[in-house]
């Protein structure tokens, strides 16, 4: 625009006078073309270059996509020892007690009250109801089942199981194979076994796992080898097996801990180990089940994994 305007009466130019609000258009005009100019600069900076900090987190991402496979693979494997665990402690419970377990709470999930801002009195009346008439029938399960168990202890013919580990200084990283189809490592094909490998050094002493009177002693360079045999009372027996020297005598009455010998190789010992076998009435148990009282439940839970996931046995 033309700073000067032709002057009629003057016959001449001179120079234009300009109003405010021409100035403020410009300075508006001039701001909105600035900003206009940053926002498509910014644009392309974003869209062609990457910060640090988002090139790290795209990279995360691209792990965390190739990691989930494995990571949901994981979590069914652990679905699997849980409920595996689950069906474990239902046996416990049948073969110490006589009786079923208690059943899970069914009302233990709160779903629904996840990711609501407002909950209708209703649901909250009913779902307590629910859960008082579940816990009481639960109490009242759980006070007949003290009752059943209080009048076996009582009774002068009850005998407790065998509860408590053959080897003093027993961790679960010296729990081998327990009972079921193991691999032979002599003759790798899959053999039944009847017990639970106890990983131990040649020497280390082994101990009478209860009270009862020694059934069998059996010295042998075949099999189980050097084995001890005690009769617990009212069907339960356990058995020693792998033995190096023994100090136990047919007939005689031990207590729990009394030492019958130390662990060997003797018989088909593919290393030094203690085969422990628990029965009642000739039935095969699974002796981990009857460690629990001489063990934390931490241990406990890990000889459970350990004792499933071998699949060799050492004899």
């Amino acid at each position: 625009m033309s700073q000067y305007e032709y002057d009629k009466d003057g016959f001449r130019f001179r120079k234009a006078k300009k109003s405010a609000w021409h100035y403020v258009r410009k300075v508006l005009m001039f701001f909105v073309v600035t900003v206009s100019l940053a926002v498509v600069y910014y644009l392309i900076f974003a869209l062609v270059f990457s910060t640090d900090t988002e090139q790290r987190l795209k990279n995360e991402n691209r792990m965390y996509a190739r990691e989930l496979p494995e990571l949901e693979r994981k979590e069914e494997l652990l679905a699997d020892v849980v409920e595996g665990l689950r069906l474990k402690d239902d046996r416990i419970y049948e073969e110490i007690f006589h009786t079923s377990a208690p059943s899970m709470d069914p009302l233990s999930s709160v779903d629904f009250l996840m990711g609501i801002d407002s909950i209708p009195d209703t649901d909250i009346v009913s779902y307590t109801e629910r859960k008082l008439e579940h816990v009481e029938e639960s109490a009242s399960t759980v006070e007949t089942n003290f009752a059943r168990v209080m009048e076996m202890i009582v009774d002068s013919g009850f005998v407790m199981p065998p509860m408590h580990k053959p080897v003093e200084k027993f961790s679960f990283a010296q729990t081998g194979a327990s009972v079921g189809d193991k691999i032979n490592p002599f003759y790798k094909v899959s053999i039944k076994h009847n017990g639970l490998d106890i990983i131990a050094p040649a020497g280390e002493p082994v101990f009478a796992a209860a009270d009862g009177t020694i059934s069998e002693v059996i010295r042998s360079r075949k099999g189980l080898g050097n084995q001890v045999v005690i009769d617990h009372g009212n069907g339960y027996f356990t058995r020693y097996a792998h033995l190096a020297d023994m100090e136990a005598v047919k007939g005689r009455k031990v207590r729990r801990g009394t030492r019958l010998g130390y662990v060997g190789v003797s018989g088909n010992s593919f290393a030094p180990h203690l085969h422990y076998e628990v029965l009642r009435d000739s039935v095969v148990l699974d002796p981990v089940n009857h460690l629990f009282a001489s063990v934390t439940p931490e241990e406990y839970v890990s000889m459970l994994v350990m004792s499933v996931s071998t699949g060799q046995s050492l004899d």
